[in-house]
């Protein structure tokens, strides 16, 4: 069971110092409520501590266990707001499926049963055997190829269609290198992005 702890006053500071004190790792959220004209901004913090978070992510992952019948252990690491659960199992190509689709659908859904923690919305990769870690890098190399290449040639290359996580990362890179710009264009799953010099 997930226990929602609430802190309310005017200081956000003063919260959020507050809710490290009583529960040390935790996530949270704050928001601003009506208190009334004459009486100034009051605030809401809500969290969660990160050990029910990590327990609420083994659950899910022991019911996948069964479900896809296979052993899978979890290392979950939460920092800075962003949840990276790596997946070690017995048959890992199961778990990554053609061109990681298993991965990302687990990564989806996971994302989902997250969601039912009130409002909040979790940055989350789940990865299997490093193979997102290891795509993350030759995409970075290849981006980081291509932008030298544009610098050089003056020529823009339009990439191939990529997801918002990776797009992401494009746009990140190029912005590493002065005198370039990345722009995406279309609708998912086909948006894609152009590396250009600058106008």
């Amino acid at each position: 069971m997930i226990t929602l702890h609430k802190y309310e006053g005017k200081n956000k500071d003063l919260l959020k110092e507050e809710c490290i004190k009583e529960l040390n790792d935790a996530y949270m959220i704050t928001s601003e409520i009506e208190s009334g004209i004459f009486k100034g901004k009051k605030y809401v913090l809500e969290a969660i501590t990160n050990e029910e978070i990590i327990n609420y992510i083994r659950m899910f992952i022991n019911d996948l266990s069964k479900k896809m019948n296979i052993e899978i252990n979890s290392e979950i690491k939460i920092v800075d707001k962003n949840i990276n659960v790596l997946l070690v199992s017995n048959n890992n190509n199961i778990l990554i499926g053609k061109d990681g689709k298993t991965l990302n659908a687990i990564q989806l859904i996971l994302r989902h049963f997250c969601k039912q923690l009130n409002k909040f919305d979790f940055k989350m990769m789940v990865d299997a055997s490093n193979y997102k870690a290891k795509k993350i890098k030759k995409l970075e190399y290849e981006i980081k190829k291509i932008c030298k290449e544009v610098l050089k040639t003056k020529v823009e290359v339009k990439l191939d269609p990529m997801n918002s996580f990776e797009r992401r990362i494009v746009h990140s890179i190029v912005a590493e290198f002065e005198g370039l710009e990345s722009i995406s264009y279309g609708e998912n799953p086909n948006r894609y992005t152009v590396i250009k010099i600058k106008d």
